[in-house]
């Protein structure tokens, strides 16, 4: 058990001890904002304003459920990110898509920027702190 553990921490860095397993997965993701609201995710999104600009946030009525989110045609499309029991990712798409399960979040998310997915446009443009950190600045 021990060395499973020092695998963890070595491949996340020293914050692994202080985080859960599903925190550290999130928070490691550039596109993930933590628990910023609806309102505050889609202002990001108009902000950036690219058609498939892109970014996850924590659910606002489901605890321990995320919320990918996608800008097109000056609207912002939700779908809920969840982990099955058995550590399965998976997002809810359109009806009639079949329904996707990913053992890590970025491969969720690289599957999403192809088209045909079940969702409102592909994945193209990543919203990150980055991102708008660049932007401020230009402003």
């Amino acid at each position: 058990m021990r060395k499973r553990e020092r695998r963890g921490e070595e491949a996340l860095g020293s914050r692994a001890t202080s985080r859960t397993r599903r925190g550290a997965v999130m928070e490691d993701l550039p596109v993930y904002h933590g628990p910023i609201g609806m309102e505050e995710g889609e202002r990001r999104l108009a902000q950036d304003g690219r058609d498939g600009g892109y970014l996850v946030r924590d659910s606002d009525s489901v605890a321990g459920v995320y919320c990918l989110c996608v800008l097109y045609n000056g609207f912002v499309y939700t779908y809920r990110l969840h982990k099955d029991a058995a550590g399965s990712w998976a997002a809810e798409t359109t009806p009639g898509v079949q329904k996707r399960y990913f053992r890590q979040i970025r491969n969720l998310i690289a599957a999403f920027q192809k088209p045909g997915q079940g969702i409102a446009i592909p994945l193209l443009h990543a919203v990150t702190a980055q991102t708008r950190a660049e932007a401020h600045a230009e402003n």
